[in-house]
């Protein structure tokens, strides 16, 4: 293998950089509860405890096209009532290209969400404002983190599967 194919150039000293291209994007899912309404629309002393949980998937639909899934669930409660809980499943169709097959993995459950994130976390702001709350701002999430700790958390898992002798 040549220098330049290992620097990741094609034939004629061109770079092949990596390509990410959205085809399309979509709400799959959403719910809205307020399940406590009217009263949970009363104001309060004290502002909610908000549980928010988010999780990815991805499915190949072809070698160079992938739909990832970002969910989002938020709950809100207080004094052991739930004011409301919204549960978004927005997903994308993404055409990838120039990444080597042993970055693909990370590259779709890192960077595909991370393109999808600003649009769900409107999304889950819209539902509560207009569910009769305060719009709810989800934090930034840091994809490469959120898929470094599944990785050690399903490592460990297959750990314990595996008998001991």
């Amino acid at each position: 293998m040549s220098d330049a194919q290992e620097n990741g150039a094609a034939e004629g000293g061109e770079l092949k950089l990596p390509g990410l291209r959205i085809l399309a994007q979509y709400i799959k899912d959403l719910s809205f509860e307020n399940p406590n309404a009217p009263d949970s629309l009363r104001p309060r002393e004290k502002a909610p405890e908000i549980n928010v949980q988010i999780n990815v998937n991805a499915t190949p639909l072809s070698e160079t096209e992938f739909e990832a899934e970002l969910t989002l669930n938020a709950t809100a409660t207080s004094d052991g009532t739930t004011m409301f809980n919204v549960e978004l499943l927005y997903a994308g169709i993404f055409s990838i290209s120039n990444v080597p097959q042993e970055q693909l993995h990370p590259f779709v459950m890192i960077e595909c969400p991370r393109m999808l994130f600003p649009f769900a976390r409107q999304i889950i702001s819209d539902a509560t404002m207009r569910g009769g709350f305060p719009p709810l701002n989800v934090d930034p999430i840091d994809f490469a983190q959120l898929y470094r700790q599944r990785m050690m958390e399903m490592a460990a898992q297959q750990q314990k599967e595996q008998p001991t002798q």
